[in-house]
């Protein structure tokens, strides 16, 4: 490493980021002692920072001009299926706007009026929930950024709310002590409308900015194979003046913004290696300058193995991973973002999805849906607040654990791969999931047993456990509890005044 040095202290950039960490003692010690450069050798020196493992729990919002449509069910790609001849998207919007050639997605900017949008107001929410890390959508699939930027005309801060989203986001986030979070969803741009098609206005020159290059219909059909098979087959493939809008985008809220964890959607891997070496290196190189300790997610294949965080979306790691990895769902198991007749999980999957996820050495990233006028629903405050109340009583399980020997126990099996649990139907009353802290271990129970009150975890039988028990307890419960461990397992009696929601999580004080 020392004989990389004397290359970096020669240019201008990398002495002004050397200076910058030397001189700055919040830099941990895991961080690398070098900037990175632009190769997979160099991004392999990342390490997942400390405050990520711990966080755990995170929120973001997709708010955009996709939530303005005020369709039905995945709006967040409203801006590309109203395009579609039969689709309901489409068949909603002629009934309620008119025919795309005359009204088409640029016109829904002026719906996103944000009239009632207030930062502070989520973000309190956001803390009442448990969150500790947040941020917005920066920029989705639809071209149109939610900062001030300069490289694209199509922004929030010029049109539809005519506010920095992004910059009001990031201040109320960490004036609150939370990491601040960012999503950048634009590799699917390319292709994302049908610019082929002259019978609709996605082909109108002064749009052109926000529609994209002309491109041949080819593009959006293999966009959509992409967004199922990892082996993707790209043609056109992006030209290099669109890979450069592609990293300006980045720069823009990376410098303009300094987040603390960077958010990519898949589909990265249509764009060249050395763009997406530049993106990342820029990032990491970035955050360290200002003593921040960056976290950047991709999904699978988009980058290298190690060289950030893996994201799983709508799905989650089948046991304990070796590395820290995210979760990103959504609050609602049919939209992303805001809908007419938008349907929510409840707070008791939102709350077993944590436990799992974090038993097996991850995080978890929730995603709301904030209505166009910028207030979020009543109902998804009510979700959120009741996931705090159970993070309030339970969340020494989960801030600042780690996974234990096996990551728990029980009859639900997950399901694996991409968007799998939308068709999981959750944890029985005899699915366990441990996690430790310490020398204390937690085995948190999924539900209420399925026949009598007796909560039996087989993982800690005396015939498996060299440890003796101390004690057990039930967090958020004063009295003691009647137990015995046996060849069979730990039984648990439950109390008969038991009045608490959700996971049961329990505190075992073992000899060790």
């Amino acid at each position: 490493m020392q004989s990389l040095f004397p290359r970096f202290a020669k240019s201008i950039v990398g002495a002004v980021i050397l200076a910058a960490w030397i001189a700055n003692a919040r830099v941990h010690a895991e961080s690398p002692a070098l900037p990175f450069e632009p190769t997979w050798q160099s991004l392999e020196q990342y390490e997942c920072p400390e405050w990520f493992r711990d966080a755990k729990f995170g929120i973001y919002a997709h708010w955009g001009i996709y939530s303005a449509s005020m369709g039905t069910r995945n709006t967040d790609w409203y801006g590309r299926n109203m395009y579609v001849k039969g689709h309901p998207n489409r068949v909603f919007h002629e009934e309620t706007y008119g025919p795309v050639s005359e009204h088409g997605y640029k016109d829904l900017i002026p719906r996103l009026t944000a009239e009632k949008f207030d930062a502070d107001q989520w973000v309190d929410l956001y803390v009442e929930s448990g969150a500790k890390f947040a941020g917005p959508v920066a920029e989705h699939a639809d071209g149109f950024s939610m900062w001030d930027s300069k490289v694209n005309p199509f922004n929030a801060a010029a049109m539809g709310p005519k506010r920095d989203v992004v910059a009001e986001m990031k201040t109320a986030i960490e004036k609150r002590g939370l990491k601040f979070v960012t999503s950048m969803h634009h590799s699917w741009y390319w292709g994302w409308f049908p610019t082929w098609d002259e019978n609709t206005d996605t082909t109108d020159p002064e749009f052109r900015e926000l529609y994209g290059p002309i491109l041949p219909a080819t593009a959006q059909k293999m966009a959509l194979i992409g967004r199922r098979d990892n082996n993707m087959v790209i043609h056109p493939r992006p030209t290099p003046q669109f890979e450069e809008q592609w990293l300006n985008k980045v720069r823009e809220v990376v410098q303009g913004y300094s987040p603390d964890l960077l958010w990519f959607d898949n589909r990265m891997q249509i764009l060249t290696e050395n763009v997406r070496l530049k993106m990342a290196s820029e990032f990491y190189n970035h955050a360290i300058a200002g003593a921040q300790e960056p976290v950047l997610t991709f999904k699978r294949p988009d980058m290298k193995l190690g060289t950030g965080t893996v994201d799983l979306e709508r799905a989650r790691m089948p046991d304990i991973y070796p590395e820290p990895w995210l979760t990103d769902t959504s609050i609602s198991a049919s939209s992303w973002s805001y809908a007419d007749d938008i349907t929510y999980y409840d707070a008791n999957r939102i709350v077993d999805d944590l436990v799992d996820i974090v038993s097996k050495n991850g995080c978890l990233l929730l995603n709301i849906a904030p209505h166009p006028d910028g207030t979020i629903p009543k109902e998804q405050q009510r979700i959120l607040r009741e996931v705090g109340a159970w993070l309030k009583i339970n969340g020494e399980a989960i801030y600042g654990s780690r996974p234990w020997l096996v990551f728990g126990e029980g009859p639900s099996q997950t399901p694996t791969g991409h968007l799998a649990d939308q068709h999981f139907q959750g944890f029985q009353g005899e699915d366990i999931r441990f996690t430790t802290q310490g020398n204390t271990l937690y085995a948190i129970a999924l539900g209420e047993p399925t026949s009598g009150h007796t909560v039996t975890i087989h993982q800690l039988s005396s015939a498996l456990m060299s440890e003796a028990i101390d004690d057990v307890q039930l967090l958020g419960y004063d009295g003691s509890l009647q137990w015995q461990q046996s060849t069979e397992g730990l039984s648990i009696e439950l109390p008969s005044d038991l009045q608490l929601k959700h996971a049961f999580v329990f505190r075992i004080d073992r000899e060790i």
